[in-house]
């Protein structure tokens, strides 16, 4: 049985290295342990910091004896010894004051798996106080960004992005989080869904036209199409994954790949029609292993890419953004258990679906896509 809890270390630390050389210090730090079985965890480090603005952090910690770790996302851990280093990640080193950075780690653990007793933000040990900082020379031109209008994402998809609160739980329902109060989640992702049935939901019948495609007995569009086309203001996102239930053979979930480009057509169209920013998403993938290497596994990849290129809006391939992710953090090979482990912290009970801690890291690959290809969402993005 695993368990979830949660271990809040209140510390505070001097904030060197890449700082301003007067900078006020102090940090906080927030360990999560995010799931336990035998001989193995998952844990999310939060470190907060209370002092002037940093470009760049390192937090190291010592482990308990038995204790090690195995695979680290949103930044480069290393162990020597017992000491554990972590570094920033290339998208979350600039942290502003009370500003926060997030990471986490799977780790092994053997007679008992305590809480580390202490941390250091770097460099400096995390005791005292929040020293004062000296007042700056003034300077002109504004002291912080312009900030930005609040807005809606909305999000349409399978049982991979819906929300849930146990197994199968979709990356959607962890991607608020990455986000600052600006931003509103509005997930109508739906389990079982094509993006027919998501669309025209209880209008589509068993039978197939000479295209080979499922007919539909009225276009009128289900209530979730609908809402989002009244809810729509201008300036919001809309997030489109489908592509994983659409290869069904059988009606009424078979899309085929030309309607299947049409439809993600129509959806962007009627977003931008609206002044909704849509972005188009590949299907994320499960865990498929050939040796020791995880593989792609999902149709429509090729199609979202094209649909994205015909309607003139961007694309994030989290197909393969998720294959590279399962490399980097060695799920391969597994034994087919996906209840114990590196794979069962990450899976639920199959080869597709996720427990929070994988939901929580596909909607973080989602968030460094914003990022590094320059998607206006990502202004939205917390440090």
């Amino acid at each position: 049985m695993r368990r979830a809890f949660l271990i809040v270390v209140a510390l505070v630390a001097a904030v060197g290295g890449v700082a301003t050389a007067h900078a006020a210090t102090g940090c906080s730090v927030a360990y999560k342990v995010t799931s336990q079985w035998a001989g193995g965890f998952g844990a999310e480090v939060t470190v907060t910091n209370l002092g002037d603005p940093v470009t760049g952090w390192t937090l190291t910690w010592t482990l308990a004896s038995g204790q090690g770790i195995t695979q680290a996302w949103n930044a480069g851990v290393t162990v020597s010894g017992t000491t554990v280093t972590a570094t920033n990640a290339s998208y979350n080193g600039s942290v502003g004051t009370g500003g926060s950075a997030a990471f986490g780690f799977n780790g092994t653990w053997s007679g008992s798996n305590p809480v580390p007793a202490a941390f250091t933000f770097n460099g400096t040990a995390c005791t005292g106080g929040t020293a004062p900082t000296p007042t700056p020379t003034p300077c002109t031109g504004p002291s912080t960004p312009p900030a930005t209008a609040p807005v809606k994402v909305w999000m349409a998809g399978d049982s991979t992005m819906m929300n849930a609160s146990a197994c199968p739980i979709g990356w959607g329902s962890q991607f608020a989080p990455y986000f600052t109060t600006s931003v509103t989640v509005q997930n109508s992702a739906v389990g079982g869904r094509s993006i027919q049935t998501w669309l025209y939901e209880g209008n589509v019948t068993s039978t197939k036209n000479a295209a080979g495609e499922c007919t539909l007995s009225s276009t009128a569009y289900s209530s979730r199409w609908t809402a989002m086309l009244n809810g729509f203001q201008s300036g919001d996102y809309l997030i489109v994954q489908f592509g994983i239930n659409d290869g069904d053979s059988a009606c009424p979930r078979h899309v085929g790949s030309a309607r299947f480009k049409e439809l993600l057509g129509v959806m962007a169209s009627a977003a931008k029609a609206r002044g909704v920013k849509p972005i188009l998403v590949t299907p994320v993938a499960a865990i498929t292993c050939s040796g020791s290497t995880a593989v792609g596994n999902r149709g429509f990849v090729t199609e979202t890419k094209d649909a994205a290129t015909a309607n003139g809006v961007p694309v994030i391939d989290l197909h393969a953004r998720s294959v590279a992710l399962y490399n980097s953090l060695k799920l391969c090979p597994d034994n087919g258990d996906y209840t114990t482990g590196a794979v069962g912290a990450f899976f639920c009970n199959d080869h597709t679906h996720f427990e929070a801690a994988g939901a929580n890291q596909i909607a973080g690959l989602i968030a460094t896509a914003l990022r590094e290809q320059n998607i206006g969402l990502a202004a939205y993005l917390r440090s």
